[in-house]
This record gives structure tokens, C-alpha cells and sequence, in this order.
């Protein structure tokens, strides 16, 4: 039973929280990680941490993100492992939504996804080897009122999940989509003291995406859903 083996770790939309914990994790697994952001200036001190690499992109442009891909085989590696963390949103009642804010808050979500794992895919294709995992959220199955661009750039998100698992999964490309069905743990968000682990804790999250990378491919996840143990559904 062989379990896979990555080099290079390429995480979009990188910064505090879930990123952050994903880069330690990588790192401390001998993997090269590079981090990708629109501002890349919050992410000194975490590439001084991991020896990380920053790079400046908007997920969003087709020629952004190519590029993106061509710098980082330059200048680190090509990424055998790649997470999309980016997601946007646009809040308010549904006939006050702009429709410009609507139109970027699913680009952000799931657009780039598509355009980062479409480069993704062209490169692990060749090997017959890599990972692409996406990070969901409760919206990702469930519209909440007041967010409707949000379930929108979700649902769609794991829609294009689903469809790569089918098609790239038989050619040695795992696929996984995480849904985050609950708070995330940070630095100005905590639980109140009464209501200990009712949060998640994003180093906990990174070591489910861990233990789903380390999965033999004769027993691969496709979807993951991950909530702390008080959360309902």
C-alpha cells in the first residue's frame, strides 16, 4: 500500500488561519511551499518562518495566474500539491446586491479555482502524480440568507471539485474539497470560554487536508466535511 509523496506545495489565497497552518504542516514535512496573494506584504513573517516563497497574483486573471505557475517552476519547483484557499464574498438583502460586487465575489471563489487548477492539472497530467484540494465552506451546501454570491461562488467551487475528481482521479490527480462547516479559530475570533472547541481549529483542519493527501489511491476522498463537535446539521 504505497502512500503518495509531494515536493513542491503551492497554496492560493494564502495568509493568516487555515494557510498559514498548512504552510507549517508542509514544511515540516520537507515539502518546498510557495504562497500566492494578491499582497503579499502580510506574508513576511510566515515565509521567514517556513522558508516560504511569496508571490503577488490575482487569481481571478487567466495571465496572472499562468504566470504564476511559470515562476514558481522557475524559481522553486513544479507544484505537485495545490490548495485554493481564496474565496469572496459580497454580504446584503438580495435586491440591494451590485451586481459588479456579485459578479467578483464568484470569480474570486470559483473562477480562479478553475483557473489555478486547470494550470495545476497540465502539469501533474504528464506524471500521472499530484494533488489539487479546494477549501469549501458551509456555503458550499447550504445558502444562507443575506450571502447569496457566497453559496454562489461555493456551490460552484465544488461543482468543478466534483467534475476533476471524475475525470483526472483515473489519471493519478487526487481531487478533495473540503467543506468548513463552522467558525474558524484566529487571533481575533475565539470561542467563549464556556463553549471550549466550538470553533475549529485551523492547525486541526490542516491535519485532516494531511491525512487526506496520505491516502492510498485504492481508498481516495473526493469531499471531506469538517465541524466541531457542538456544530448542528
Amino acid at each position: 500500500m504505497e502512500t503518495p509523496k509531494y515536493k513542491t506545495a503551492l497554496i492560493v489565497g494564502a495568509g493568516e488561519g487555515l494557510s498559514a497552518s498548512l504552510a507549517r504542516l508542509f514544511a515540516r514535512q520537507g515539502i518546498r511551499v510557495a504562497l500566492a496573494a494578491r499582497k503579499i506584504e502580510k506574508l513576511g513573517a510566515l515565509c521567514t518562518e517556513t522558508g516560504a516563497r511569496a508571490f503577488a497574483c490575482n487569481a481571478t486573471e487567466p495571465e496572472e495566474v499562468e504566470r504564476l505557475f511559470g515562476l514558481v517552476e522557475r524559481e522553486i519547483a513544479t507544484p505537485d500539491l495545490v490548495v485554493y484557499n481564496a474565496s469572496g464574498r459580497a454580504r446584503g438583502t438580495f435586491v440591494d446586491l451590485a451586481a459588479a460586487d456579485v459578479a467578483n465575489a464568484i470569480a474570486v471563489s470559483a473562477f480562479g479555482g478553475f483557473l489555478v487548477a486547470q494550470q495545476a492539472a497540465k502539469r501533474m497530467l504528464p506524471n500521472k502524480h499530484g494533488a489539487i484540494l479546494f477549501t469549501g465552506a458551509s456555503a458550499s451546501v447550504k445558502g444562507y440568507a443575506q450571502s447569496a454570491p457566497f453559496a454562489m461562488g461555493k456551490f460552484a467551487l465544488r461543482g468543478l471539485a466534483q467534475s476533476m475528481a471524475r475525470e483526472l482521479s483515473p489519471q493519478g490527480i487526487h481531487i478533495a474539497h473540503f467543506v468548513i462547516d463552522g467558525g474558524i479559530r484566529s487571533a481575533v475570533r475565539s470561542e467563549a470560554p464556556d463553549r471550549p472547541d466550538s470553533m475549529l481549529d485551523p492547525d486541526a483542519i490542516a491535519f485532516s487536508y494531511w491525512n487526506v493527501l496520505q491516502q492510498p489511491r485504492s481508498a481516495w476522498s473526493w469531499e471531506v466535511e469538517l465541524r466541531p463537535w457542538v456544530e448542528k446539521f
